[in-house]
């Protein structure tokens, strides 16, 4: 047993009292990204190389500051990204919406797919996408100017030359591409205003910008995402929007057979909660 391992023996009981969802492999990815080495090599720091930033990341850990914010990276799929303050960090359930997308997009008898991520934060989604299904071209919307920075660097470091990054609204973005777009993918804010989200990490470090939804109940945005897909989608092209489990049915609502929606579908994530609706436009 190394000094190191001791250390994050101790740490992961202040994380675990501190009521840190992971506190073992918080601990360690702490550890491994103090040293620059890999979780796996923990046991080859040498007693002489700690470094006591060590504990003053497992600090900002105990207070719930999350941990990407510490190490400065997401793991998203088969990417790592730069996150930081002022963009969301990527969830897990995002990765089933990215999921089914690239499997759609696969399916898809079309020799370079476009694609529209509205809202891409990180980039998560539209990097995912861009680096699984060959010869897709993104289009990457943000207008949020913090989340922008971060999308932006991003995607120089994983874009291929095949995301391309736009300032817009989602609301009326890339009018240029009516008609052309083969998916439309979109995880925007939608909880309502007034509700407070458990986890002190998404309540008190993501951009409140990228959790709450405006009207009543949160979902203009989900809304205004509906409209921007019905315009940009060509027929018989798809759409992906994330939302709250609680919202499955409201969201389900939104894409309406009188619009021109057909297969519209309530997708489940791991824990068997409506996470995401799906969409095909304008054929029957």
């Amino acid at each position: 047993m190394t000094f190191l391992l001791d250390e994050i023996a101790l740490a992961t009981a202040r994380l675990a009292e501190a009521g840190v969802p992971s506190p073992r492999t918080d601990a360690e990815e702490i550890a491994a990204h103090v040293h620059g080495v890999r979780r796996s090599e923990l046991h080859t720091v040498k007693d002489s190389e700690f470094d006591a930033l060590f504990w003053e990341g497992v600090a900002r850990r105990e207070s719930r500051e999350p941990l990407q914010h510490i190490t400065g990276r997401a793991y998203f799929r088969y990417l790592s990204l730069e996150v930081g303050p002022g963009v969301f960090v990527p969830r897990p359930e995002t990765e089933m919406v990215a999921g089914w997308a690239i499997d759609r997009l696969r399916e898809m008898d079309v020799a370079s797919p476009v694609v529209v991520d509205l809202g891409t934060g990180s980039g998560a989604i539209a990097l995912s996408i861009a680096q699984e299904v060959a010869l897709a071209t993104v289009h990457a919307v943000e207008i949020d100017p913090g989340a922008y920075r971060w999308a932006k660097r991003n995607i120089i470091e994983h874009g291929q030359g095949r995301v391309h990054l736009h300032p817009e609204d989602l609301a009326d973005a890339l009018p240029e591409l009516d008609g052309q777009v083969d998916l439309v993918v979109s995880n925007p804010p939608y909880i309502p205003p007034g509700a407070i989200p458990r986890d002190p990490e998404v309540r008190d470090y993501d951009p409140h910008r990228a959790l709450y939804g405006s009207g009543n109940d949160g979902l203009d945005e989900v809304r205004a995402v509906e409209r921007t897909a019905r315009r940009l989608l060509r027929p018989g092209g798809f759409v992906a929007v994330e939302h709250a489990d609680q919202q499955g049915t409201q969201v389900y609502l939104v894409f309406s057979e009188e619009n021109g929606w057909r297969d519209v579908r309530n997708r489940q994530d791991l824990t068997r909660r409506d996470r995401f609706v799906t969409a095909r436009f304008g054929q029957e």
